[in-house]
């Protein structure tokens, strides 16, 4: 028996709609498996951000195309750690301090920051111009460190 096309469609978008509705709470099983997802996302973010920091500040070899993967993958990770700042993620380990619980608006605000950062540092890295690059790379770094002097234990 076929299912008409519209049927098949709703039921999919029932189902988007379902797991879009569940609390990011959900995605986690216990308060450590969000710690470690951070944690994760954030190295992989770091170590991608690192790589093109690096030839800005003149470490590195300038390579154009390497610049440009680097901070892709740097943008798109930076995406994905906020999730796992849940209830119930305060405690454990992490150098998160307790601050971001008690002023999430700010946080998240702060979040957002580096994440605009990002993206323009992506397209400076696309356009391949090293001073370009350099600048981007410089906000993106005031962005982190204005969230790590607040928010991050040493």
């Amino acid at each position: 028996m076929k299912r008409p096309f519209p049927s098949i469609l709703l039921t999919a978008a029932a189902l988007v709609g379902m797991a879009t509705a569940l609390p990011a709470a959900a995605q986690f099983a216990k308060p450590e498996d969000a710690i470690k997802y951070r944690k994760a996302a954030f190295t992989v973010m770091a170590a991608h951000f690192g790589r093109v920091a690096a030839m800005a500040n003149g470490k590195a070899p300038f390579d154009a195309k390497a610049a440009a993967d680097n901070a892709e993958i740097a943008t798109t990770m930076s995406k994905l750690p906020f999730a796992g700042f849940v209830d119930g993620s305060d405690k454990g380990e992490t150098k998160a301090k307790p601050e971001i619980w008690a002023e999430m608006d700010k946080f998240r605000a702060g979040a957002t920051k580096m994440q605009d950062a990002m993206v323009a540092f992506n397209t400076a890295a696309k356009g391949g111009n090293l001073d370009a690059i350099k600048a981007a790379t410089g906000e993106v770094g005031k962005a982190c460190k204005g969230c790590h002097d607040t928010y991050r234990k040493e």
